[in-house]
């Protein structure tokens, strides 16, 4: 076992899948001889070249198109979005494109495509660098959409990804990429958890709380206070946004009877929406009350001395726990 850093878990990861099949390919804004913004590719260029790590032009459509090409003639690109904002550009590429080459094509053409996405907020940055857009990739059908949220994840899921023949979407946590843990880099990707499988990371039996991403730490740390009032939350990380494992929350569910929602997207059209949607129509008969969803607030991304009082933390996932349990009073409408 290795201890490493969020970030040298996933360059450990694509060294790897760069070792092992001379077809990965990796493509990004500044992500050679700089090694990316957050340094997640470090030293990747110059130990497999430029043909293989490639510095593109600031052009999003670009990288984006460029991959669907190279999918085409059977390689494996892994393109790097610099910044959640700076998606959108290659939004049109990714939906009508990338989503879609595999049924259009009858089955005939794969589309082997991840795209990297450093994503959320909390790191004190300017408009357009503290997005959370994953909604509007769950909804298209033909992409796979996962987000990890610790180094193991991150290290296994981002080979698991590039070795799928479907194209994946892989949401980072970039608030988390400085937090380390143990990493195991001698598991082995056939007998490790499939990316897409849901993970009880904190057993519990009054309340399950499902999140993903940047904010499983701060859940872990909502249930831990929540155990010193005698209280015992299951924390479920998602790992997988789209398909959600919906069997691992519903088991959840139908032992706790409560059902809490956090993410950092805003409430409306969130993914917590379909959560709660889909675990009320499948946990009916188990429910004490109704899902309670607390999440970034319907507005846009606030300046970064007001982005703490925006995004989900310790105080407002107890809050929802509290509603859960009908012992807290609802925010009328503003829970977000």
């Amino acid at each position: 076992m290795s201890k490493l850093t969020f970030a040298r878990a996933i360059n450990a990861g694509l060294r790897k899948s760069l070792e092992n099949d001379p077809k990965v390919v990796l493509m990004g804004e500044d992500i050679g001889a700089l090694g990316g913004v957050f340094r997640v590719t470090d030293g990747l260029q110059k130990d497999f070249g430029t043909h293989r790590v490639v510095d593109t032009p600031l052009a999003e459509s670009a990288i984006i198109g460029t991959a669907v090409g190279l999918a085409y003639r059977g390689y494996r690109p892994v393109c790097e979005i610099q910044f959640d904002g700076f998606i959108y550009p290659a939004f049109d590429q990714i939906v009508s494109q990338v989503a879609k080459m595999h049924y259009r094509t009858q089955g005939r053409v794969k589309m082997p495509i991840t795209i990297r996405v450093p994503f959320g907020g909390g790191i004190g940055s300017p408009e357009h660098h503290s997005e959370s857009p994953e909604a509007y990739f769950t909804h298209t059908s033909g992409l796979r959409v996962v987000s990890v949220s610790n180094p193991q994840d991150a290290y296994t899921m981002i080979q698991q990804a590039i070795a799928s023949d479907d194209p994946v979407l892989y949401f980072e946590p970039k608030r988390r990429y400085h937090d380390k843990g143990e990493v195991d880099e001698t598991a082995d990707l056939s007998t490790a958890l499939s990316m897409e499988k849901a993970k009880v990371v904190t057993p519990g039996s009054d309340v399950t709380l499902v999140t993903y991403g940047p904010l499983v730490k701060t859940a872990n740390d909502a249930a831990m206070a929540a155990a010193d009032e005698g209280l015992s939350v299951e924390v479920i990380d998602l790992r997988s946004l789209a398909p959600i494992d919906f069997r691992t929350v519903e088991a959840s569910v139908r032992k706790t009877g409560r059902l809490v929602i956090t993410h950092e997207a805003a409430q409306s059209g969130g993914l917590g929406a379909e959560i709660a949607a889909s675990i009320t129509e499948r946990c009916f008969n188990y429910l004490e009350s109704a899902p309670v969803r607390i999440t970034g607030f319907d507005i846009p991304y606030p300046y970064s001395k007001l982005e703490m009082h925006h995004l989900p933390d310790l105080d407002r996932i107890l809050d929802g726990v509290d509603r859960a349990l009908g012992r807290g009073n609802s925010l009328s409408g503003l829970e977000g």
